[in-house]
């Protein structure tokens, strides 16, 4: 009995915790003032409510690392299945060179026209599978349904969206790390947390937006993306910027701006961005940096390969979600709502597929190139997504709106130049300090 003390005060604190979380969650839902909430601030008792559900996961796992960090549960010998269970999930790979990852030492360095075909392959990825994926988003979140008897059905459960998302999207990675020859895993998995829980809030928060902003405006607040990203790597990674990607951030923020500015004159019609839909946006943005900045120095730190991360992170994102809907009843009202509108379900499947190619392409492109050009590629391609509307709907791009267009590509194009001839001028100095040695 007391040889395996431990592992009984870890089952307890997990099972507790669960059972404790659950019930007082379960008491939540019961409360009469959770039912049929203003929808003014609907979203805010829905996302309280997720992130309760989350804590359901989050909280024990927090607790029981503390306990082990406590009694130096990873030094114990032996390896028997439950240590085994606790130092993946908590325990540094002791074999780890933080001086040497698979990126510095077994890969040579990449020509510019090798970078170029890289960067066009997976900006033109991103470009179809998040264009597509968009204009899915859009009519699930706003689009009526109408069954075979004619019944007007609308789906409001955005986080059911976010797990039919994730847990394709984890099938699919799983897939490939089975299948294919993949680098030692080094990283404990708790790390994927942190990046897996903003990555679902950011993808809700998107969703939820919709339903107080008009498609335009969401476009216009994710034009000014770069910038956030920049500021999360200084505070996450201590990650060192360029002037000339400071320039290239704000030229092209500033394109998007006209260019969105001058399209949305033509939809008076769209509806009133409120203050709801002001702050699921600021959210959206603030999430979604804080993600790709964790992944990225997620890379750099364990030199994990894109699918495994894509498989970590949408793993704990299916907990988090699956855990949290049950909790509210979420797959119930869902799957009947599947039923009874089946062109959803439909929907929903090519949402996943897009969702799930997309983010192979976000990860190799946040591995290869850092999670600024992402950011840059993500915020052309909303720019396309308006004017794919433009062409589509035959709305009007006066002349601001083409200037703005000038200035996107404009700070691509510098960026890319710029970012050659720094990486030409510090080969050429390197080269000669090693001459003068």
């Amino acid at each position: 009995m007391a040889k395996n003390a431990v592992e009984i005060i870890i089952c307890l604190i997990l099972l507790t915790t669960i059972g404790a979380l659950f019930s007082l969650n379960k008491a939540i839902s019961a409360l009469h003032l959770l039912e049929n909430p203003n929808q003014d601030y609907s979203w805010l008792i829905h996302g309280f409510r997720n992130v309760f559900g989350y804590s359901t996961v989050f909280l024990p796992g927090y607790l029981i690392y503390r306990y082990i960090r406590k009694v130096n549960y990873l030094d114990k010998p032996g390896n028997n299945f439950f240590l085994t269970i606790i130092r993946k999930c908590y325990g540094e790979d002791e074999l780890i060179d933080r001086t040497n990852t698979p990126s510095s030492n077994t890969q040579q360095p990449r020509t510019l026209l090798q970078d170029t075909f890289l960067l066009l392959l997976y900006f033109m990825g991103l470009q179809v599978s998040f264009l597509t994926w968009g204009v899915l988003q859009e009519k699930v979140m706003t689009q009526k349904y109408v069954d075979s008897y004619g019944t007007i059905g609308y789906f409001v459960d955005s986080q059911f969206l976010v797990f039919v998302n994730r847990i394709l999207a984890f099938c699919m990675s799983g897939i490939v790390v089975l299948c294919t020859r993949q680098p030692r895993h080094k990283s404990p998995l708790y790390k994927y947390v942190f990046c897996s829980f903003s990555n679902i809030l950011s993808s809700w928060c998107q969703y939820e937006a919709l339903k107080y902003v008009s498609f335009p405006h969401q476009v216009l607040a994710k034009a000014a993306k770069t910038i956030p990203v920049m500021i999360m790597g200084k505070i996450i990674s201590r990650t060192k910027y360029e002037y000339y990607e400071y320039v290239s951030a704000v030229v092209l923020s500033i394109g998007m701006l006209f260019f969105m500015l001058d399209t949305e004159n033509d939809r008076k019609g769209s509806s009133v961005t409120t203050f709801s839909g002001i702050i699921l946006l600021c959210c959206y943005i603030a999430f979604d940096s804080f993600t790709s900045n964790w992944q990225g120095a997620l890379f750099k730190q364990y030199g994990m390969s894109p699918v495994q991360m894509m498989c970590a992170v949408n793993l704990f994102s299916c907990v988090f979600t699956a855990v949290s809907l049950l909790q509210q009843g979420g797959f119930v009202s869902s799957i009947r709502f599947m039923i009874q509108f089946p062109s959803f379900t439909i929907d929903c499947l090519l949402l996943s597929i897009c969702s799930a190619a997309g983010q192979l392409f976000i990860f190799r492109t946040i591995a290869t190139f850092g999670p600024l050009v992402f950011a840059i590629i993500t915020t052309i391609r909303q720019g396309f997504s308006v004017l794919l509307s433009c062409i589509i709907y035959q709305h009007h791009v006066y002349a601001l709106g083409i200037f703005g267009i000038i200035l996107v590509f404009f700070s691509v194009f510098l960026r890319i130049y710029c970012g050659y001839r720094v990486k030409t001028l510090r080969k050429r100095a390197q080269s000669a300090s090693s001459l003068k040695i």
